[in-house]
């Protein structure tokens, strides 16, 4: 079985874009979202979804 994997991003104020981490399942992302960007800070926070894990 393949494994779909997302990807959160995020981008600072000064627009520099880093990924965050890999997730199994968008829900899992989407909590990791909502996690960060309680944190309150300036950054920007986006899931990604990167398609199935090991796809040529």
């Amino acid at each position: 079985m393949t494994e779909h994997r997302f990807t959160l991003w995020r981008q600072d104020d000064n627009g520099i874009r880093a990924r965050v981490a890999d997730y199994p399942s968008r829900q899992a992302a989407e909590q990791a979202r909502q996690h960060y960007e309680a944190l309150g800070h300036k950054q920007i926070y986006w899931v990604e979804d990167n398609g199935e894990a090991g796809a040529q």
